[in-house]
């Protein structure tokens, strides 16, 4: 049972955030974003919101005005991690995790990020058109979203779908909805093998400390799987790109 537990709290044990981004990308994605004191910051599809936590310190929680910060998710155990990093940064009082679909969320905010999650809205376009219901008059959008870097195998393809797009087509999807990009940066392949390295590592390493757990067979299937997935698959073909958007 003790091996059971390690290995529910391993999926994502070795991950700062859920996404290819490293430390150096992230604050200058947080930049461009400019959240001002005072700021009422969203996330939609938080997972345990790293990237809210530090928006909202970037912010600022201790001048006279405190930026405030509502991550949404449906994951219950990424939530918790995120409330006890709030806590533990003392941040609680500030940031909020609360548990729902995230195209169901109709309150604005000045500062709205959605990275990774558009699937959730039904894909890029309809995420676009969402969003700007979401965003403050004079406020910005972090959108994070996957791209074809070159043209992908068929067995590629089945693996994200049909609806991935050009890094061209992502941009003109934006445009054509009245977006303004104030900032574009990609996901590099540094911070590519680092995401699909930290993904597995959790796992891995319950996988070296109980490797006679009745689980540990069906893991090292689908660990073994991701990889050659990502390897011989998808690795400089499919890219991620951050989108600073305002209208």
């Amino acid at each position: 049972m003790q091996s059971a537990d390690h290995l529910a709290t391993s999926r994502y044990a070795r991950m700062r955030w859920n996404t290819p981004l490293s430390q150096e990308h992230a604050a200058l994605l947080l930049q461009r974003l400019d959240v001002r004191p005072g700021a009422r910051v969203l996330d939609l599809g938080c997972g345990w919101g790293e990237l809210l936590l530090r928006a909202v310190a970037a912010g600022g929680v201790s001048g006279p005005v405190a930026t405030r910060g509502v991550g949404v998710d449906t994951d219950g155990a990424a939530l918790a991690r995120g409330r006890r990093l709030a806590a533990d940064r003392s941040l609680n009082r500030h940031v909020a995790f609360v548990m729902g679909e995230v195209a169901a969320w109709q309150e604005p905010a000045d500062r709205v990020l959605c990275i990774g999650s558009a699937h959730a809205f039904g894909g890029t376009g309809a995420a676009l058109d969402a969003l700007a219901t979401l965003v403050r008059p004079g406020g910005r959008l972090l959108f994070g979203d996957a791209y074809w870097d070159r043209p992908p195998p068929p067995e590629v393809e089945q693996i994200f779908g049909p609806d991935v797009v050009t890094l061209p087509g992502l941009i003109e999807a934006a445009r054509e909805r009245g977006w303004r990009v104030l900032h574009l940066s990609t996901a590099d392949q540094r911070e590519w093998d680092d995401f699909e390295s930290t993904w597995l590592a959790g796992r891995q390493e319950w996988l070296l400390t109980y490797p006679e757990d009745p689980r540990a067979a069906d893991v090292r299937a689908e660990l073994d799987d991701r990889l050659r997935q990502y390897v011989g698959g998808y690795r400089g073909i499919l890219g991620l790109a951050y989108l600073v958007l305002g209208r």
